[in-house]
């Protein structure tokens, strides 16, 4: 245990100080506000380029590393991304266009249904909810339409993410350091909290990430061979919907399959459903070779913290609102522990599954001993 004084201890000692330490906290968390989003991404890419920065540590001075790896970073992950994002705006846009101005031939496609056996008055259908249907494709893009008019803040944001990364990369391990030094908290309880989040980080930011990238581009490489037009705006929806739970990449292929088979194109649309699953399925083994077969959170962390997320914190929510569930989960259990007097690396109840699986062979094996 930590020779550290405990934490009432020093409120009722120091009641002065502890307050200083309190309103100057609450200062700087107003200072961060405006441009948390950019902070947190920052911490995202510094969590997912820390292995990067070591190896190079292993050549060159920390500094010359963390220079070399937001370099490569803005060179190869953030100006193509910003060069994508523009690229699906622009098909998407123009997507919207033909819509409203009736620029898709829908009897064509209707003749060619019947031809195909299939009798549906989409003309009717078509003309009846045509502004529903642009309105819908134009709704999707009016959060990348805002994220482009205010590039000049955007600007600002990303050099705020290239400066907390570059700092991370080169000090972080001291500010992980400083940050056990400041918070009054036993060492022990440190300890199970920096492992717990680590599993938190690396479930839902490298995870499910690399998920959706690798099920995007899969899916936008069938897209681009079947001939399905506004390709990159259809991956970037793909890696959106692959993010959110209960959606995933059939909400881009089934339509796609649809299109496929009301063009005529049966065959291209049998080959693009049965690609499609093995897109859709493939969840099944890349989400356990790339996280791992132990779950850091159930199914109600997951989807309120994705969708939380989004409301609090922006797109970069996506990743840091299941870490703040599960890391306030994690949290709790270590204080329940420490107010009970339960040894920190105890058998903590089933608060409704929400323990990692990890934890529950720990458990298990414990009481395998005790027997």
């Amino acid at each position: 245990m930590s020779d550290r004084p405990d934490p009432p201890n020093w409120l009722v000692e120091r009641p002065g100080l502890t307050a200083l330490a309190l309103a100057s906290s609450l200062l700087a968390l107003v200072v961060l506000l405006p441009y948390l989003q950019y902070v947190l991404f920052g911490v995202v890419l510094a969590y997912i380029l820390l292995p990067v920065q070591r190896r190079l540590e292993a050549y060159v001075r920390p500094t010359i590393a963390a220079l070399a790896v937001v370099a490569a970073t803005l060179l190869v992950v953030l100006l193509p991304l910003i060069y994508v994002l523009s690229l699906a705006v622009g098909q998407s846009l123009r997507l919207v266009r033909s819509i409203r101005q009736g620029e898709i031939d829908v009897e064509m496609i209707e003749s060619m249904l019947e031809s195909n056996g299939y009798a549906v008055d989409l003309v009717a259908l078509y003309e009846s909810n045509q502004d529903r249907i642009a309105t819908a494709v134009q709704e999707v893009t009016n959060g990348a339409i805002a994220l482009l008019g205010s590039l000049p803040s955007m600007f600002i944001g990303l050099t705020v993410t290239l400066f907390v990364l570059f700092a991370l990369l080169r000090d972080g391990e001291r500010l992980v350091s400083w940050l056990r030094w400041v918070l009054p908290i036993e060492d022990d309880v440190l300890d199970e909290l920096e492992a717990g989040l680590d599993r938190l980080m690396w479930a839902s930011v490298v995870g499910n990430v690399a998920v959706a990238a690798i099920q995007s581009v899969m899916l936008g490489v069938g897209l681009l061979i079947a001939g399905v037009p506004a390709v990159i705006f259809l991956t970037v929806a793909t890696f959106i919907l692959t993010l959110l739970p209960l959606v995933g990449a059939f909400g881009i292929w089934i339509p796609a399959t649809l299109y496929l088979v009301a063009m005529g194109r049966l065959t291209a649309g049998v080959a693009m459903f049965v690609y499609g699953l093995v897109v859709t399925f493939s969840d099944s083994y890349l989400r356990p070779a790339l996280i791992g077969r132990s779950s850091a959170f159930n199914s109600a962390i997951v989807v309120v913290g994705i969708f939380g997320g989004l409301i609090v914190f922006g797109a970069v929510g996506l990743f840091i609102g299941p870490v703040v569930l599960g890391g306030a989960k994690l949290t709790l259990d270590c204080f329940a522990r420490a107010r009970t007097d339960d040894p920190i690396d105890g058998a903590a109840p089933d608060a409704g599954g929400l323990v990692t699986d990890a934890e529950g062979e720990a458990d298990s094996s414990g009481a395998d001993d005790d027997s």
